[in-house]
């Protein structure tokens, strides 16, 4: 049985709907904060599932669920990720990311769950400086600036640590880059998002333009158009969210004969912040209004991975790699959403 934490939420439930389709037993935790009902429901369609609404905090009710089922995996995936909340809030971030991690991973030693699967985010390196097109490689020194990022190293050092500590116990830690877009389903060849991103007030930018795009929202900002970059505007490297749960899943596979291993998750390819505009204007057939703001402070100019490890180690092949395609899938979803 595989144990998944926060897989009503976004990446959770592409990660869950992977593991369905390819008929695994899984058990979902969520306390549906930001989770939502309707995706477990569509995710029932697929393949019957164990769900459980509780909140990670609930230690004695955490631990009985290890008591009451079989479990030889977890992934983790729940947690607070909005970096400005973080640092206006930081101890919601170290109490429900790293202590509630924490706790999971004693639970998992307890009960001899020995593979331990973590969502881990690129905000552990922080500003970076002197990045070469290459992008961010593993080993790129962590120095993150907010709760968030600090709460996700954090939790990547207890990991670690526990793995040294006791040999069987082996984990995969995924650093992801900037997830987007939305399931690749297909009925008749037209595509047709079942889930996506469902949580209102999203920070994420191809959301940010799938909204303007069905004018539900009215405008948009670019957060400065100065940078040292071909337009001007901030360049970030943009991955599918099927892919991210696709690597999910060859992780499984890849810890039954490897060790433990840290990954970027990203293309390894960079736009910029008019590019995904304009490629969401273009699939949507909508201009919408953007509005030219000052830059924020701590946003790098150009964040980009270096995805050679995850394609060597675990012959990871991304399917999504396409602008084009990434925006069209959350323009769908979006029509979905407002249907």
């Amino acid at each position: 049985m595989i144990l998944i934490t926060g897989g009503a939420g976004y990446i959770g439930s592409h990660v869950a709907k992977e593991l369905l389709e390819q008929n695994e037993d899984i058990i979902i935790i969520d306390n549906l904060s930001t989770g939502n009902q309707n995706t477990l429901d569509t995710l029932s369609k697929i393949r019957n599932f164990k769900f459980i609404n509780e909140d990670l905090k609930n230690f004695v009710k955490i631990e009985k669920i290890f008591e009451d089922n079989t479990i030889h995996t977890i992934m983790h995936l729940a947690a607070s990720i909005i970096v400005s909340e973080s640092v206006s809030n930081p101890m919601k971030y170290y109490l429900n990311n790293t202590v509630n991690t924490a706790n999971l991973v004693s639970l998992s030693l307890k009960y001899k769950v020995n593979k331990f699967i973590f969502s881990s985010t690129a905000a552990v390196y922080g500003e970076p400086l002197d990045i070469q097109t290459s992008g961010i490689g593993e080993n790129y020194s962590t120095h993150p600036i907010n709760p968030y990022g600090k709460s996700k190293l954090f939790s990547e050092n207890i990991i670690k640590d526990a793995s040294m500590a006791n040999s069987a116990f082996k984990y995969v830690i995924f650093r992801y880059f900037n997830v987007c877009g939305a399931d690749m389903n297909t009925v008749e060849d037209k595509l047709t998002p079942r889930i996506g991103q469902s949580f209102p007030n999203a920070t994420n930018l191809i959301k940010i333009a799938s909204e303007c795009a069905i004018q539900k929202r009215k405008n948009m900002e670019i957060f400065g158009d100065t940078y040292p970059t071909e337009d001007g505007t901030c360049v970030r490297d943009y991955i599918h969210v099927d892919d991210i749960a696709i690597a999910h899943v060859q992780s499984l596979k890849y810890l039954d004969h490897n060790n433990s291993e840290i990954f970027n998750i990203g293309y390894g390819k960079g736009y910029s912040v008019k590019n995904v505009i304009f490629t969401m204007e273009t699939v949507s057939n909508v201009t919408f209004d953007v509005i030219q703001s000052e830059k924020r402070i701590g946003d790098p100019s150009f964040v980009i991975a270096n995805n050679n490890k995850i394609q060597e180690k675990m012959k990871w092949v991304p399917k999504y790699n396409d602008l084009e395609l990434i925006c069209n899938s959350a323009y769908e979803w979006e029509k979905v959403l407002n249907s």
